[in-house]
């Protein structure tokens, strides 16, 4: 099975957090996700979650602590997940590799439909509000 390695980046903003739509037409399209992309040979995963935000959404941010990692099997393909604490430092999120962008509390997190590897993360993230502050 293929396996994927995938950089995440859990960016909070004034005690929101900032989540993005898969487009459409894409494996698990319109679903909603933690802004991040795949890791490339030779790339680290901050260096990763750097370049994927930029790309996908125009911006910049420093990339912080691991708050999660999870490894899920989907049918055709295995993912392992690095969710890190993320700040802004520039720009404002566009949705330019993505369909679209949200700013989302805990309480709204519920209202979004997520893939099934990100079921542990929602539940820390829903439960721990200091990692909000």
């Amino acid at each position: 099975m293929t396996r994927i390695e995938v950089a995440a980046g859990l960016v909070f903003r004034s005690g929101k957090l900032l989540i993005t739509q898969r487009k459409p037409g894409a494996h698990l399209g319109g679903l909603w996700e933690f802004p991040g992309g795949k890791r490339e040979a030779g790339e680290s995963f901050a260096e990763c979650l750097r370049r994927e935000l930029r790309e996908e959404l125009g911006i910049e941010v420093r990339v912080g602590e691991v708050i999660e990692s999870i490894a899920h099997d989907y049918p055709e393909k295995s993912v392992h997940l690095e969710f890190f604490r993320c700040a802004l430092e520039s720009g404002e999120p566009q949705p330019l590799g993505c369909h679209a962008v949200a700013w989302v509390t805990a309480g709204e997190l519920a209202d979004y439909e997520f893939p099934a590897a990100d079921a542990r993360l929602l539940e820390k993230l829903r439960s721990n509000t200091s990692l909000w502050g």
